[in-house]
């Protein structure tokens, strides 16, 4: 009979997979490996991740990995979104991702914008200029635009951007580094050619052991990719099978973290958007539904696994203000670790700063 597992189950499941319930001592490039990538539009997000993940993280660890081309901010990825990944990574996962890329680029406006227009040669064109050396997007507009000067710079730099497996250069993504979002192409930042027969079979494997166990239909929504049932009853010999409590069959890789339901789970701090909370069709594992606006995109915070509110910090005047916006009240006992979890963030993040104060805002409940 296949076990039924409880919300609680899946959720210390994920937290165990996501190294949350106890940090480890793993180099970051096996951390940001295991978890199949991280997001990071926000470029300082990834060492907010990994210090929540991580015994004693040393933020310039990550930074020496993108300085020496061994982990990259790729675009397009997941979602089409940018993801801190390793080299490796980006070679094999970026080739899977391109009919999510394609796609997107076919339902954004800027197709319409550029209709009568050789898309393929728009494309060549800047691949051409990257071959140059690395532009800003605008940068790439406007040179495109002395070729096709009867349009606009930005459809034709999202061209390039959408259709073209790109990374974002340092030192854009340094620890206390400064500079413009540049773009180049993975190949040639990499000095390598992307896998030409990459697994979309190890990919699924890969986001289970990260993420599950999970639906057909979650790794979908971390992914946008199609097809995917498909590979999944390819699959089935290899994975075991589960139910959740509404009755959906969950697959899972052997020999996964299963922690008892039971097991404590720390308070532990999320940057905006961290993959946790974007991996499932179903968020209720981590999320409760009647939370599910969207605020918590913003930074998340985890009392006892599951979401219970948001945190922001404000840096000004040499000084440094956490605030943290609780869902419902915390107990005393909670209150009292969001607090110490938050002192040690603040320390992380503002290191530097004269001052560094913990607020707790009123609850929404």
């Amino acid at each position: 009979m296949t076990a039924v597992l409880s919300k609680r189950a899946l959720n210390r499941s994920l937290l165990a997979r996501q190294l949350l319930l106890e940090r480890v001592e793993l180099p970051a490039l096996e951390v940001v490996e295991r978890l199949v990538g991280m997001q990071a539009q926000n470029p300082l997000d990834p060492y907010t991740a990994l210090w929540s993940r991580v015994r004693g993280f040393d933020p310039a660890e990550l930074s020496t990995l993108l300085a020496e081309r061994r982990a990259v901010r790729a675009t397009a990825v997941m979602r089409t979104t940018i993801h801190l990944l390793s080299a490796a990574d980006a070679l094999s996962i970026r080739p899977l991702m391109q009919p999510v890329a394609e796609r997107a680029w076919r339902y954004s406006p800027f197709v319409r914008q550029l209709d009568g227009v050789d898309v393929d040669a728009v494309v060549a064109a800047g691949l051409e200029l990257l071959g140059e050396r690395p532009h800003t997007a605008s940068e790439l507009g406007r040179r495109l635009q002395e070729r096709w000067p009867d349009r606009e710079p930005g459809p034709l730099a999202y061209a390039v951007r959408f259709l073209v497996p790109l990374v974002q250069p340092p030192p854009r993504g340094l620890w206390g580094g400064r500079g413009p979002a540049v773009l180049q192409t993975t190949t040639r930042w990499l000095g390598a050619e992307l896998d030409p027969a990459p697994s979309i079979d190890e990919l699924v494997v890969r986001y289970l052991a990260a993420f599950g166990p999970a639906t057909a239909r979650d790794f979908q929504v971390w992914s946008w990719l199609t097809g995917i049932r498909e590979v999944v009853e390819r699959l089935r010999p290899r994975l075991h099978t589960y139910r959740d409590e509404r009755g959906r069959e969950l697959f899972d890789v052997p020999d996964a973290p299963m922690p008892d339901p039971d097991t404590p789970a720390p308070v532990r701090y999320l940057p905006e958007f961290d993959n946790l909370l974007l991996s499932h069709h179903d968020r209720s594992r981590v999320l409760d539904r009647k939370y599910g606006s969207g605020d918590w995109l913003r930074g998340s915070v985890l009392v006892d696994g599951f979401v219970a509110g948001t945190w922001r910090l404000d840096t000004g005047n040499e000084d440094a203000v956490l605030t943290i916006h609780p869902f419902a009240a915390f107990s005393p006992a909670d209150r009292a670790e969001v607090e110490e979890e938050a002192g040690w963030l603040a320390v992380f993040l503002a290191g530097d700063a004269r001052t560094r104060e913990i607020r707790i805002g009123a609850a929404d409940a």
